[in-house]
């Protein structure tokens, strides 16, 4: 069996990132971006896939894991029966370089070490041709990529890998770094460890001092916002789903999608997250990568880009390669991005309309934008899409695909409305009114006393548990509580909420998964617009206890087996859960502004 999800931490310098085990063994990063093709690939395969093992030789090890307050920084105890070491593991940028910074420190006794490094360039395929410079250093290489090995410690080859064992006492600290620049560029210098770790020490605890979130939920908000900085691109502004692929949302199965990408379906919850947390700067960097990600013919909008706003996603597959847990296929490259998917409309236009009202500038152009956007989905939104669930199976015309066209020119008369911005205002009203009608006729059962997954269906959907979050009814509505109370009879696993019924064969995918972390921390919300406070905190409490030791999530959770699912950590997870806790602890909650 494969170590569970849970059992990785992330390290990453916001250009790319990397997942450590909790035995010491850095088994997925690629370089120089999040998307780059990996160099460790062991967390999709095996150790002859790639990774970088640092821990004690000895078996019996007990193992503590924590980030340093306010930091990316992680540290590794490990307690054997001859001493105690911390393996300390952050990452950094320089100029056209990143770097991997590793020190191992002796607390107490005398440890014995080892060291295996074993590179895999191009998603854990291509072995490197590795060579020893004059300095000592080691230095492989790789079509276009390079990687250098710096470190005091002897070291050997050894079946195409890299080995060492060491001794580590009281007192000593031995470091080690491990540099990628492109191939045929010069050796470049190595990094002082200890002194560029005591840097971005720096860096990160001045950047968590910003954070405005105090009380009973700060330590679980800040290291989700912590999570979503380390997800975020320095250059671009642009946020990924997650730094992993195909991480399974059910054992064995196929649902194995790349995250490594931009989903304009996020940019709401992210900007409310960003904005209510202290993050100004950064939620004006996530807009301006939206507006330049969407940016040309409205025909042509996405619902993901890369992260600098590439449009070619394209999707194929890595047969070399296992699978986490035997799950295959390993994909690369997501096909979503060519679907048709109304809801990300809705999305795009409320989030600049939140984003004026929270006084975030806009420009003209990015007005005139939106009514192009807006123009457009007046002859689509009638259409069967794929919603916002991404599904296989086919078009349907999906109630939440409707919900959020409703928003987006709901929002674009508000924009008319409230800040005077131009335009066919009274055809977008008559537009908008049509929407809803449809809505209420086709996509609410009264049998049921409950919107449906998709027109003519019987089946709910958690995504319907957002119809107040938007505005679209109240809470109060007995249309929405019903909605609500067949989502909580036919969705809940052991209290969690499913997306939707898989067993329905709606996705075009026969395995099941587990169930989706930020549905869950929706019916929290949706609690508390009911005025069920403390069904809300206990259901927050709940879904925060199912974090890692060092307080990360994953998208979806299996009660069964009592183990995380999918790609790792999600960002979507952590913004649901930052939102939730403002929910819970601020009187101007974002489930009530959003619609207000």
């Amino acid at each position: 069996m494969p170590r569970r999800i849970e059992d990785y931490a992330l390290i990453g310098n916001r250009a790319t990132a990397a997942l450590v085990a909790s035995d010491g063994s850095i088994d997925w990063l690629g370089f120089p971006r999040f998307d780059s093709e990996a160099c460790f690939a062991a967390l999709l395969g095996t150790p002859e896939n790639g990774r970088w093992l640092l821990a004690p030789s000895a078996e019996d090890v007990r193992v503590t894991r924590r980030y340093r307050d306010g930091t990316l920084i992680l540290e590794t105890q490990f307690e054997t029966p001859d001493g105690v070491v911390v393996l300390t593991d952050c990452m950094q940028r320089r100029d056209g370089f990143g770097d991997v910074l590793r020190l191992v420190r002796g607390r107490r006794g005398s440890v014995g070490m080892r060291m295996e490094l074993s590179i895999r360039f191009g998603y854990g395929l291509t072995v490197p041709w590795v060579v020893s410079l004059p300095d000592g250093r080691l230095r492989a290489v790789a079509g276009p990529d390079q990687l250098i090995l710096h470190t005091p410690v002897a070291h050997r080859g050894e079946d195409l890998k890299t080995i060492a064992e060491f001794q580590i006492h009281e007192g000593e600290e031995i470091p080690f770094a491990l540099t990628w620049a492109e191939s045929f560029r010069p050796a470049p210098e190595s990094p002082d460890v200890k002194t560029g770790i005591a840097g971005i020490q720096r860096e990160w605890q001045e950047w968590s001092e910003r954070c405005t979130v105090t009380g009973e939920y700060a330590e679980p908000v800040k290291r989700s916002l912590i999570t979503l900085r380390a997800l975020s691109d320095l250059n671009t502004g642009g946020i990924i789903a997650a730094p992993t692929t195909s991480l399974p949302e059910i054992m064995g199965g196929t649902r194995n999608w790349d995250y490594r990408y931009c989903w304009l379906r996020d940019s709401t919850f992210t900007l409310y997250a960003l904005m209510e947390s202290g993050y100004r700067e950064e939620a004006k960097a996530w807009n301006d990568w939206l507006m330049r990600a969407i940016g040309g013919d409205p025909d042509a909008m996405q619902i993901m880009y890369g992260l600098a706003g590439e449009r070619r996603l394209i999707e194929y597959e890595l047969p070399h390669l296992a699978g986490y847990g035997d799950s295959r296929p390993v994909r690369i490259g997501n096909a979503a991005s060519e679907q048709l998917q109304l809801d990300v409309f809705g999305e795009v236009i409320d989030s600049l309309y939140q984003a004026r009202r929270f006084g975030l500038a806009l420009s003209n152009d990015t007005w005139n934008l939106e009514l192009k956007l807006v123009s457009h989905l007046e002859s689509l939104w009638h259409q069967p899409d794929e919603g916002m669930w991404e599904v296989r199976g086919g078009r349907r015309n999906f109630t939440w695909s409707k919900v959020m066209s409703w928003v987006a020119f709901d929002r674009a008369v508000r924009t008319m409305e409230d800040f005077g911005a131009a335009g066919p205002i009274d055809r977008f009203r008559q537009t908008r009114q049509a929407i809803r009608k449809e809505i209420e006729s086709k996509g609410f059962d009264a049998k049921l006393n409950s919107f449906v997954q998709s027109f003519g269906g019987r089946e709910p959907d958690a995504s319907l548990l957002l119809i107040p979050m938007v505005g679209f009814l109240p809470a109060n509505d007995p249309r929405v509580q019903g909605t609500v109370a067949l989502i909580e009879k036919r969705l809940l696993r052991d209290g969690f909420v499913e997306r939707y019924n898989p067993r329905t064969g709606v996705d075009g995918i026969r395995t099941g998964e587990g169930v989706f972390l930020p549905c869950s921390f929706w019916l929290a919300d949706h609690f508390l617009l009911q005025g069920r406070h403390a069904e809300a905190k206990r259901l927050f409490e709940r879904l925060i206890a199912l974090r890692n030791e060092v307080g990360l999530l994953a998208e979806e959770y299996n009660p069964a087996e009592k183990c995380l699912l999918g790609n790792f950590p999600q960002a979507f997870s952590h913004v649901a859960l930052v939102n939730t806790a403002l929910n819970l602890t601020r009187n101007n909650k974002p489930a009530k502004h959003r619609g207000a």
